[in-house]
């Protein structure tokens, strides 16, 4: 009997209403009911073994797994440190530079190609790395550095490139190498980032919707119009896969410190040509979508690259970071628009904790979203866009 590959997100320890049960469940508190935890699985299932499966209470999501790329910058060049003024222009957008709070005692997690551990932007940081690829667990492209660099890179030669400076401790999940990866890979590494503790979790990448069709032409031996249909039932099927696990990011925040994630829209749009929807993950519901913006002469405008249908927008033209090798670097792309939200957010998830003692998820997510701000944005914007604008950081 053939069997195909499939990730299956399910719950543990649920609580079954019984005859015995029934009529306390409804009165118990929070306090009293214990949070769910899950497992995620990737198992070979035949179509009975998927039809079962679908009738267990406890299973929330089955979906092929797909692959993932990077959001590949849209362009990228060497940078002179000494001809950078004292901060970047991105962390200035979002105000990093007059806020009071540093990121102090908040741990975020990029989910990336991995990271230079020996640049000095990472210096007295420690970094909790797993690699989720079979290659070695060291950045060979560059791009999960400069991400991590925007989020917590400490100064370099005096020049400001992060948001959260002050952050002593991040998880690496390197889940993407040379061919890319797999949707079951990132929803593993999201359940792992949680459960180390991460208050965010930044992702620059998404799934790779033309590869998948593509290898159903090459693998499968299908005409390009099934393995169209195959393709987008597979894509609706991960959209409701990350769904569910940022249900239950959300749900472990009401027993403990919360999370938000935050993922990039995509480059895939061609202003003013047309314009592409968010791609999974950033299409979940409850996950944090970014658009990318660009400096003109009348605002920041919306890159011509950007993907719609994002929930806020940030720095993502011209970004300077850090790279492998311990220099510096310039790369566009709402890959590089996503560190500055994941940024500003642990600079908000700081406060929530000085403030109240913790983090909550949905607390957290609602004044992110809120900080979003337009008066500094172009005339004529439209908010599928930019969501509701530029992200902030908190001044008081």
């Amino acid at each position: 009997m053939s069997t195909d590959k499939y990730v299956v997100l399910r719950t543990r320890n649920i609580v079954v209403p019984t005859l015995d049960n029934i009529g306390t469940l409804g009165r118990a508190s929070a306090s009293e009911l214990a949070p769910q935890s899950i497992e995620i699985d990737e198992a070979d299932l035949t179509a009975k073994e998927r039809s079962n499966l679908r009738r267990d209470p406890r299973v929330r999501a089955i979906a092929p797994p797909m692959p993932m790329k990077l959001v590949s910058p849209m362009e990228a060049s060497d940078v002179d440190a000494s001809a950078l003024s004292s901060s970047t222009w991105g962390v200035q957008a979002v105000r990093a530079t007059e806020s009071p709070f540093d990121g102090s005692g908040i741990t975020v997690a990029v989910l990336d190609t991995g990271i230079d551990p020996n640049h000095p932007a990472f210096q007295n940081v420690e970094l909790l790395r797993r690699n989720f690829t079979a290659e070695g667990e060291d950045d060979q492209n560059g791009h999960g550095t400069h991400c991590a660099g925007t989020i917590f890179g400490q100064d370099i030669n005096g020049k400001r490139i992060g948001i959260a400076r002050n952050i002593k401790r991040a998880l690496i999940g390197k889940v993407l190498g040379n061919g890319g990866g797999s949707s079951a890979t990132i929803a593993q590494a999201i359940q792992w980032a949680v459960n180390e503790g991460a208050h965010v979790v930044s992702m620059s990448l998404g799934i790779d919707f033309p590869g998948f069709v593509e290898w159903l032409i090459n693998e499968k031996g299908l005409n390009v119009n099934p393995a169209t249909s195959i393709a987008l039932e597979a894509y609706r099927a991960n959209i409701n896969l990350f769904t569910e696990l940022s249900n239950f990011v959300r749900a472990q925040g009401s027993f403990a410190d919360g999370t938000v994630v935050v993922a990039a829209s995509g480059n895939e749009s061609v202003r003013p040509q047309y314009e592409i929807a968010v791609a999974p993950p950033a299409a979940g519901t409850g996950i944090i979508a970014v658009g990318a913006l660009g400096e003109t002469a009348n605002g920041l405008d919306v890159a011509s690259f950007s993907n719609n249908q994002v929930d806020v927008s940030a720095p993502g033209v011209g970004i300077i970071s850090a790279v492998p090798g311990g220099g510096l670097g310039s790369k566009s792309g709402t890959s590089m628009a996503t560190p500055h939200v994941a940024g500003v957010a642990a600079l908000w998830a700081q406060r929530q904790l000085d403030m109240a003692g913790r983090v909550e998820s949905n607390t957290l997510l609602a004044q992110l979203i809120a900080s979003g701000t337009t008066a500094p944005l172009a005339p004529n914007v439209e908010e599928e866009d930019v969501g509701t604008g530029l992200v902030q950081s908190p001044i008081n």
